[in-house]
């Protein structure tokens, strides 16, 4: 009886539009149906496996993993980094620093992506300037496309390393302090006391952030769809951009939901191997 409204209110705005969602994946639900449900026809699988034909998803697909792959060890590196040097004896201002740092992940994205692509312009951008005056060319970082997705990366790791970064503080704060003295005394150095006492404390916290920044960044969208609208020649189309095409530009909404179930799976498949690595360890 408790549990109840709780569970109502999953089940009116969790289950039953996941479950609509399902029913949506197997047709053929676009504009001409959305105007007459007699338009509305039933194809089955019909549709994940033309996406599986179609070379944009594959391509979308393609640039979701570079930026999983390349952002997400970055996020982890640069939030454990700085979570230690707040976490540090000889750190000052950490109530300055830990809110400076943090900043960003509460701003608006989409105003700092605007700030973003000015910063990054080709011709009047700061960075292109800054590079100008050591003598290197100006580089088109959103017009070309070996630039534009590790531009875009730089963003997201910058916006979302602060959330990270006081998970990790909380977790070193959590480390007793009798440990490091102990290895200190037998003469651990700084690398032996990071590789044998830091990490595997703070391995259960490394499997958490792990698994949320991973799938925040298979569901990589807002920032190509302000700063480069999935271009230069779709070097940024994204799963989830490409989702958001298929739905709300063409309005195959059916296609869309498809590529929806598509990407949970992955996710969910990536999430399982690392908790299968992590319960092996005895990490989870």
């Amino acid at each position: 009886m408790f549990v109840a409204p709780a569970m109502i209110v999953l089940g009116v705005f969790f289950a039953v539009p996941v479950a609509a969602a399902v029913v949506l994946s197997a047709t053929d639900f676009d504009l001409y149906a959305l105007a007459d449900l007699r338009n509305l026809r039933f194809v089955a699988i019909d549709n994940y496996l033309e996406l599986l034909r179609t070379p944009l998803f594959w391509k979308a697909l393609g640039n979701t993993f570079y930026f999983v792959v390349v952002g997400v060890p970055l996020s982890i590196a640069l939030s454990l980094g700085s979570a230690m040097l707040l976490n540090s004896q000889v750190a000052r201002f950490k109530g300055f620093f830990r809110t400076a740092l943090f900043a960003p992940v509460v701003t608006t994205l989409v105003a700092v992506a605007v700030i973003w692509r000015y910063l990054f312009h080709t011709r009047y951008g700061l960075v292109n300037y800054g590079l100008g005056l050591v003598g290197i060319d100006p580089v088109d970082w959103l017009g070309d496309p070996r630039w534009a997705m590790p531009t875009i990366i730089l963003f997201a790791v910058w916006k979302n390393f602060g959330y990270n970064m006081v998970i990790f503080l909380a977790g070193l704060q959590a480390i007793p302090g009798d440990l490091y003295e102990a290895a200190r005394i037998d003469g651990a150095g700084a690398w032996k006391q990071f590789r044998h006492i830091t990490l595997p404390m703070l391995a259960p916290v490394l499997l958490v952030v792990s698994i949320i920044t991973l799938s925040g960044y298979f569901q990589l969208f807002a920032e190509p769809y302000v700063i480069t609208q999935g271009d230069p020649l779709q070097s940024t189309v994204s799963v989830l951009y490409f989702m958001y095409e298929e739905g709300f530009k063409w309005w195959n909404l059916g296609r869309a939901s498809a590529v929806a179930f598509l990407l949970f799976a992955i996710i969910l498949t990536v999430t399982t191997v690392l908790m299968r690595i992590a319960r092996k360890r005895g990490y989870a």
